[in-house]
């Protein structure tokens, strides 16, 4: 291996887990507090990475958008005329003022500091008094358009437009994910929170069953206890486990046509790297997008879809309540969890067996890629 700006211990581990030792251990608490690894992952993983922003449904019509940020680049994701969803920058190109704020609806984006307006698409419509400016070429001002793809009804933008496209990498996810057509699922509530906690403490909890049973006793463990997980095969770019229900729970109807009998008795838990977790059951999907924000803080823009059916028998919100509560309980345990790894005594604990805490071993496989490249 190449050398590396992290820490000499951080990337002995990584490399470690290329050599697949048994028993598995987490990696050193520094991974998750160092502020030199946090600097190398904002290029290495997130700016060269999928970020997923949000919902295609989130802007069904012409016009609509919304603003967000992902490492410091604020954007806007706006559906154009022509239907086509783009992440553009929300950089005026005249003096880098911001062109949008919030979500709505419009007809153009203006800055408000001297007034260039664009067209959904990003190109320049109008710049005042530049006509006149020996070398302006408005075809050459427009807003920053980045690298985007849609899965499964959620967008992604990639940063630094050098990584490669999204969808082959995650086509052999399709077949667990499919049947239940996510795509076709509508927005109940989406948007950011702020939690102090590593962003890879937080997906690593999102995506291992080993604690459900005992965090979420009440909540999921009647549904999914940790006994029943079962881990997939992971891939270069995602990794994911089937949590499968508790006997005589009677799922989560209405079920879609498309869904196999073992789709219908269990939720489909899905990594998509960085920072993309979801939890897509029969009738609705939890989401998280997790971008950091520091070396132990990160925002999730987190939501929940369901199927149209839940939105006409009324319950649909119940959903959004169902997973406030079990999310309130993760922020409980990794807060604490955040607290303790920046003991001097920390140390690096044993993995559960695969079924359970297999995630974060394809998650560290992956992050020794992207770091020590």
């Amino acid at each position: 291996m190449t050398p590396t700006p992290i820490p000499a211990g951080i990337a002995e581990a990584l490399q470690e887990s290329y050599r697949n030792p048994i028993p598995r251990r987490a990696m050193p608490p520094e991974f998750y507090t160092s502020v030199d690894v946090a600097n190398v992952e904002e290029q290495r993983v997130f700016r060269d990475g999928w970020v997923c922003v949000g919902r295609l449904d989130e802007i069904p019509t012409s016009g609509d958008y919304f603003t967000t940020e992902v490492i410091g680049e604020s954007l806007i994701v706006a559906r154009g005329d022509d239907g086509t969803a783009r992440v553009l920058s929300n950089v005026c190109r005249h003096r880098s003022s911001l062109v949008a704020s919030g979500a709505g609806s419009a007809r153009q984006f203006l800055c408000g500091y001297h007034h260039w307006s664009y067209a959904l698409n990003g190109s320049l419509k109008r710049a005042p008094l530049m006509d006149t400016v020996e070398g302006f070429d408005p075809a050459q001002c427009g807003l920053h358009q980045f690298a985007a793809e849609e899965w499964m009804g959620w967008i992604f933008v990639n940063l630094s437009g050098t990584a490669e496209p999204l969808t082959p990498q995650v086509a052999d996810l399709d077949s667990y994910v499919a049947g239940y057509h996510p795509e076709e699922m509508r927005t109940v509530k989406a948007g950011p929170e702020q939690w102090p906690v590593n962003w890879k403490c937080l997906a690593e909890n999102f995506m291992e069953g080993y604690h459900l049973t005992p965090v979420h006793l009440t909540t999921l463990h009647p549904m999914t206890p940790t006994n029943l997980c079962e881990k997939i095969e992971g891939r270069p770019a995602f990794t994911g486990y089937k949590s499968h229900y508790s006997p005589g729970f009677e799922g989560r109807p209405p079920f879609h046509p498309d869904m196999s009998d073992e789709q219908r008795n269990m939720s489909m838990m899905v990594w998509i790297y960085p920072g993309f977790v979801a939890a897509i059951s029969p009738n609705s999907a939890v989401y998280m997008s997790l971008t950091p924000t520091g070396a132990q803080d990160v925002q999730t823009r987190w939501g929940v879809i369901a199927r149209e059916e839940l939105f006409e028998q009324g319950t649909a919100g119940d959903r959004w309540d169902f997973a406030a509560s079990f999310n309130a309980e993760d922020k409980v345990r990794l807060v604490s969890l955040q607290h303790g790894l920046n003991s001097s005594v920390a140390i690096r604990g044993v993995l559960a067996p695969e079924d359970y805490e297999g995630c974060t071993w394809d998650f560290y496989h992956y992050m020794a890629g992207r770091l020590l490249a």
